[in-house]
């Protein structure tokens, strides 16, 4: 059964680990990969990836991706949101350690920015606006 507007909202604003899809050009299968990504309802959705990685010129060249985020426990449910790119700027400090507070025990989040700054090379923060979203819940499958 599709979720509500609030549902796949509230779904989405949880910390899944995205599969994040992209054009990959003509000849070649979508780039798929496992992302961090940030939303609360009713806004956009931000990534972050680093400035010459293959997922960001891949983004900059299709200006538009999609994410996917599902669950098994307790019933299986996905979401999946795709729109356009709003905005790709600098990744902050800041922006890095929300991310990872997002993910990680707080204990291990100062620890992981630090590793991060040093080894990651420069970060973008890219925005997307949901635009088309597909949902379900499938219940006690």
């Amino acid at each position: 059964m599709a979720l509500t507007r609030e549902e796949r909202e509230q779904f989405l604003a949880e910390p899944h680990v995205a599969a994040l899809a992209v054009d990959a050009g003509e000849g070649r299968a979508p780039l798929t990969v496992p992302i961090w990504y940030q939303y609360a309802p009713g806004g956009d959705v931000w990534i972050m990836t680093g400035l010459d990685s293959r997922k960001n010129r891949l983004i900059s060249a299709a200006g538009r991706f999609s994410l996917m985020v599902e669950r098994t426990e307790p019933t299986v449910r996905y979401v999946s949101v795709e729109g356009p790119v709003l905005d790709t700027t600098p990744a902050t400090r800041e922006q890095l350690r929300e991310m990872a507070a997002r993910y990680l025990p707080a204990a291990k989040v100062d620890g992981y920015v630090d590793f991060s700054s040093k080894n990651h090379g420069d970060q973008v923060v890219v925005r997307m606006r949901p635009e088309r979203w597909v949902s379900s819940d499938l219940g006690s499958v």
